[in-house]
């Protein structure tokens, strides 16, 4: 299992990574990023799954006038950065890539509450704490040891702060077996963890889950109901009923969040 240190050190790497990633992609990894930012993107825009998911995050939000906010791994700002920014009381947005927050520091300069920063989470460098809210939107599964991030996370939270997550599930057998093959040409492997049933359990034991949502169950499948000689229509109405399913069901059932390519959860310190 990975140190502090080791981690510390791979995101070296993946600092120089995000800083120049598309002339560090290799095929295969540009190949998957392709399936990912394409076909998927596809499938959560033509049955409004996006939107659903950017709105339930909203509502976790709720009122910010008077929460410190960290938005961790934010690049140069993810789809809320701004929200954020703009509605709490104080905000500060980190990467470990200084280009892209040198970006997000010029989008910034409207909101005098709000400042960003190029550090690593894990790093002592990194003292501030007692944040009201943690934000990571397709983050946590950058840690490749759960324990070092649940501890870190606990540290950086205020009493009864909250983290919304979300990231990708390697717990479905289709996809664990196209992970698995893809892994060994896979560029950016070395800080890519999907969740597996593990870590899940181990973020339960650690946090109080308010709420969660599997995303991408059933309706991963949407792909080939495509290609279907049926009306629109038609084809959108099955990938909804899908997802509608895959994202009441997964609240409670293991068996359905499992199966689900990705998951988002609202998360309390205990």
């Amino acid at each position: 299992m990975k140190k502090t240190a080791d981690i510390l050190e791979i995101n070296k790497k993946q600092k120089e990574f995000y800083n120049n990633a598309r002339a560090r992609q290799n095929v295969f990894t540009r190949l998957w990023a392709n399936l990912r930012n394409g076909v998927l993107n596809g499938i959560r825009k033509k049955i409004t799954i996006k939107d659903q998911i950017y709105a339930l995050h909203k509502e976790w939000f709720g009122d910010l006038s008077d929460k410190k906010v960290l938005d961790l791994g934010c690049y140069t700002g993810n789809h809320w950065s701004m929200y954020l920014a703009e509605n709490s009381k104080q905000y500060l947005g980190i990467d470990l890539s200084d280009v892209a927050i040198k970006g997000l520091k010029e989008r910034l300069q409207p909101f005098p509450n709000a400042k960003a920063e190029a550090i690593d989470f894990l790093s002592t460098d990194f003292g501030e704490r007692d944040y009201d809210l943690i934000y990571a939107y397709s983050v946590l599964h950058h840690f490749g040891n759960t324990s070092i991030l649940i501890d870190r996370l606990n540290e950086k939270l205020a009493t009864n702060g909250t983290i919304i997550s979300y990231d990708p599930l390697e717990t479905s057998l289709p996809i664990k077996i196209l992970r698995t093959v893809y892994r060994p040409f896979q560029s950016d492997a070395a800080w890519e963890w999907p969740f597996t049933k593990k870590v899940f359990y181990q973020l339960q034991k650690a946090f109080t889950i308010i709420d969660r949502r599997g995303i991408l169950g059933k309706s991963k499948w949407f792909a080939l109901i495509n290609i279907l000689p049926i009306s629109e229509e038609k084809k959108r109405k099955i990938g909804q009923d899908w997802h509608n399913k895959d994202w009441e069901q997964s609240r409670t059932s293991d068996k359905i969040l499992f199966n689900c390519m990705h998951l988002t959860m609202l998360m309390k310190k205990k």
